[in-house]
C-alpha cells in the first residue's frame, strides 16, 4: 500500500485574530460578486465602510481627501508628515503614488487596512503617500484602472493642483516620486510605470525613481505550479482570481491580454526606455500567484533592468497589511531603504 500524499500546507502559523481578519476578507470578496459579473455594492459598502481622513496626525502622519478630475471624479487620499512641534513643514518630501489592491474591483483608499497601510509607508519613508481611489471593476473595466492612475501622475506634475491641496500639506518634491501598489494596484504600477517611461519627455517637473511591486497580481491562461499547490489559500484563490480577471478585462478577452499578461508585447512596451525606473518585487512562499510574479521579475531583468527580489518564504498574499506579521515590518523597512536610495 502506498503512503498517503503529504498535503499541502496552505498558510503559515498565525494568531486566531488574524485567521478571523483573513476569513473576513474572503468573505467580504465572496458575498459580495454575483455569478452575473456585478458586484453588490450596497453590500460592499456596508462590509468596507472606509474610514475618514484626518487632519489631525496619528503617529506623526496626517491625511486629506483631494479631487484629481471633477469630472469623473476622481479621488486620492494625500498622507503626509507632520513635524514633532505641529508647525508646517518647510523641507520638501519625495512622493510615492499608491494604488491599493483588490483584484481591480474591490476596496478603496479609504479602506481601513489601506489607510494604516499607507500611514505606515508614509512615517517610515518620512515622504508624502498619494493614495488613487481609481474606478473599479466591473462598472469601469480596462483600461479606466490605468487611466485613472496615470492622471495621478498628471496631477503632481501640474504645482498649481498639488500646492492647492492644503496649506499644511509639506512641498512634494515631484522629481523625487515612486510608484507603488500591491496585487491588483501592482500590476496597475507597472503600466504607470511603463507608461511614463513612453512619455517621460512631457512631464515637466515629475521624475520616477522607482516601482515598489508588491506580489504584483499577473496571470496567464496556463495554470501555474504555485496556483494549483496553493489553490484555496488566503485571499487568493483561482476562482476568485478567474473572476476578478473576467471582471476587468474588456469582454472576450482572455488572460493572454496585456492588463494580465506582463510578458505580452503591449504590456512590455515601454521597458526598454531608459525612463523605466528601477524596481523592487516582493514575492511571499504561501502566495499563489508567486509563479507570474517571479517571471514577472525574470521579464523585467531580460531587458536590463534593475530589480531587486524580496522574497518572504512565510508570507501569505497581503501579508504586509497585518502589522503582526514579522514580514510587514521588514518589508516597510526595505521599502525605507529603497526610496532613501532612490531618492540621491
Amino acid at each position: 500500500m502506498e503512503p498517503a500524499a503529504k498535503a499541502t500546507t496552505l498558510a503559515p502559523p498565525m494568531t486566531w485574530r488574524t485567521r478571523v481578519s483573513l476569513f473576513a476578507a474572503g468573505y467580504l470578496t465572496d458575498a459580495t460578486r454575483r455569478a452575473d459579473g456585478t458586484i453588490n455594492r450596497r453590500l460592499l459598502a456596508y462590509l468596507d465602510p472606509g474610514v475618514p481622513a484626518s487632519s489631525a496626525p496619528r503617529n506623526g502622519i496626517a491625511s486629506l481627501d483631494v479631487v484629481i478630475d471633477p469630472a469623473l471624479p476622481l479621488r486620492a487620499r494625500l498622507f503626509h508628515p507632520v513635524p514633532a512641534g505641529g508647525g508646517p513643514a518647510s523641507s520638501p518630501v519625495p512622493v510615492v503614488v499608491f494604488f491599493h489592491g483588490g483584484g481591480f474591483a474591490y476596496l478603496s483608499a479609504s479602506s481601513p487596512a489601506y489607510d494604516a497601510a499607507c500611514r505606515r509607508i508614509a512615517r517610515h519613508c518620512g515622504a508624502a503617500v498619494l493614495s488613487v481611489d481609481y474606478r473599479r471593476a466591473p462598472e469601469h473595466r480596462f483600461p479606466a484602472a490605468y487611466d485613472d492612475a496615470f492622471a495621478a501622475l498628471r496631477y503632481l506634475d501640474d504645482p498649481k493642483k498639488r500646492l492647492a491641496a492644503d496649506g499644511n500639506v509639506p512641498p512634494l518634491d515631484v522629481s523625487r516620486c515612486f510608484l507603488a501598489g500591491d496585487s491588483a494596484g501592482a500590476n496597475i504600477a507597472h503600466h504607470v510605470a511603463r507608461r511614463y517611461a513612453l512619455s517621460a519627455e512631457s512631464f515637466a517637473g515629475v521624475r520616477v525613481r522607482g516601482l515598489v511591486a508588491i506580489q504584483p497580481f499577473f496571470g496567464g491562461q496556463e495554470r501555474t505550479p504555485s496556483e494549483l499547490r496553493l489553490d484555496g489559500a488566503p485571499i487568493v484563490s483561482v476562482s476568485r482570481c478567474d473572476w476578478m480577471w473576467r471582471a476587468f478585462l474588456p469582454p472576450g478577452a482572455d488572460r493572454t491580454h496585456e492588463a494580465a499578461h506582463a510578458a505580452s508585447p503591449a504590456a512590455m512596451a515601454g521597458i526598454d526606455s531608459e525612463a523605466f525606473p528601477p524596481a523592487v518585487v516582493v514575492v511571499g512562499g504561501y502566495d499563489p500567484l508567486q509563479d507570474w510574479q517571479r517571471r514577472y521579475c525574470e521579464l523585467l531583468r531580460s531587458k536590463g533592468k534593475e530589480v531587486q527580489l524580496l522574497e518572504y518564504p512565510e508570507a501569505i498574499h497581503a501579508f504586509y497589511v497585518f502589522p503582526e506579521f514579522a514580514e510587514s515590518k521588514d518589508l516597510m523597512l526595505r521599502i525605507k531603504d529603497f526610496v532613501a536610495v532612490g531618492s540621491k
